[in-house]
């Protein structure tokens, strides 16, 4: 080919390539099967190399009875909620990271403290908890209004104070607008949490903060602002479901593929999904390849009509780091930890270390894996 036709040619690439873009202006392209890529894409780095275990429980849901054993466990004299919490401890403080469910906000100190259906908790419940291992819990539930804004501000004061981080309330619309960023092996992890509702007490005008309530956009837009702040994990603790009904509802299913399904470049937004609320033990399901929680039943309560609300399990899910920096942590082992509340004294039982209580431990193990769980390879820890 002559010099000259060789300029020609090249030309006329220059000008169908430049219609093309002109054409194609402002919509993201990337090559199709068997084209080059126009641009050298930057290298990806290797990915952090230490993995985490991140271990989730249910409901602290503080009755009066519950109260009454702490008041005795610290022989009269203030209240002592470690004693009951003791069980659990095995479990709690060997994870990288710990989450709870603070059901209940607190009241002043020195009370008067209440149990259902209006809770006002003492705050001795949050040092318990950072006691036992817990590095954060959700504060989003059904009871955050029971005491108004007073009660949120003396719940997260309390918590920070014991060195407890929180996640579903918030003092401020600056607090509000800040994730929960927490450091597990070479990761960081967000936690975000949400309630269904707050049993029809309406959220103060002009303060929506003080509590998040659940709207898929919204939680999928907040994920995406936690990992714009530097999450690797983000993890979703949902307040939601029936009470006393084993099965997910409507609105946990609808919510759970719809966050499972959402991404942003490729990624997906949320990367596990824990639930509360219904006081009883409920399924643990993949969906769209995410780990949900419909529901971890009560981590501690007091003696209630259907016995299954002194029932629970421990979610615990081993993280594995990604091998680039551009790809996702994953979830290598997926295991579930029955335990259940002994009474006079009130006590949390880890069931497979402590033997016995069958009728207990089938009754959780028949609810975790009813929908299939096992085949995606969740099993049952100690």
């Amino acid at each position: 080919m002559s010099l000259q036709t060789r300029q020609r040619t090249a030309l006329v690439v220059a000008a169908l390539f430049g219609a093309a873009t002109a054409c194609t202006a402002g919509i993201p392209s990337s090559p199709q099967s068997g084209e080059k890529a126009s641009r050298t894409a930057p290298a990806a780095k290797p990915g952090p190399t230490k993995g985490f275990t991140l271990v989730a429980t249910g409901d602290l849901l503080i009755h009066d009875s519950v109260i009454r054993q702490a008041r005795a466990d610290a022989g009269g004299n203030g209240y002592n909620f470690g004693p009951m919490l003791a069980g659990a401890k095995p479990v709690i403080s060997q994870a990288d990271l710990a989450i709870c469910h603070m059901e209940t906000v607190y009241g002043a100190a020195g009370g008067p403290f209440t149990g259902y259906p209006t809770f006002k908790s003492p705050p001795e419940v949050a040092e318990a908890a950072k006691e036992l291992g817990y590095d954060s819990c959700s504060t989003a539930s059904n009871h955050t209004l029971d005491a108004g804004a007073e009660g949120v501000t003396r719940t997260l004061d309390a918590m920070d104070r014991a060195g407890l981080r929180h996640a579903g309330s918030a003092r401020s619309a600056e607090e509000r607008a800040m994730p929960t960023l927490m450091k597990a092996g070479d990761a960081t992890v967000a936690q975000l949490a949400y309630s269904y509702g707050t049993n029809g007490i309406p959220v103060p005008k002009g303060q929506p903060w003080l509590v998040n309530l659940i709207d898929p956009e919204r939680i999928v837009k907040d994920a995406r602002a936690a990992r714009r702040a530097g999450a690797d994990v983000v993890v979703v603790s949902l307040h939601w479901g029936t009470e006393w009904q084993e099965a997910p509802d409507q609105l946990q299913l609808s919510v759970a593929k719809k966050l499972t399904a959402s991404t942003d470049g490729g990624r997906r937004d949320i990367d596990l999904i824990l639930g509360t609320h219904a006081h009883i033990p409920q399924a643990y399901e993949k969906v769209n390849g995410t780990w949900v929680v419909y529901g971890m039943g009560d981590q501690v309560a007091g003696v209630m009509n259907d016995p299954r609300g002194q029932m629970g399990s421990a979610a615990r899910f081993t993280f594995a780091p990604p091998a680039t920096t551009d790809k996702p942590w994953t979830v290598k082992k997926a295991e579930f930890i029955p335990h259940a509340v002994d009474n006079d004294p009130i006590r949390v039982v880890n069931l497979p270390r402590a033997g016995g209580h069958t009728t207990a431990l089938d009754a959780i193990r028949r609810a975790v894996l009813s929908r299939g769980a096992a085949r995606d390879g969740l099993t049952m820890g100690r």
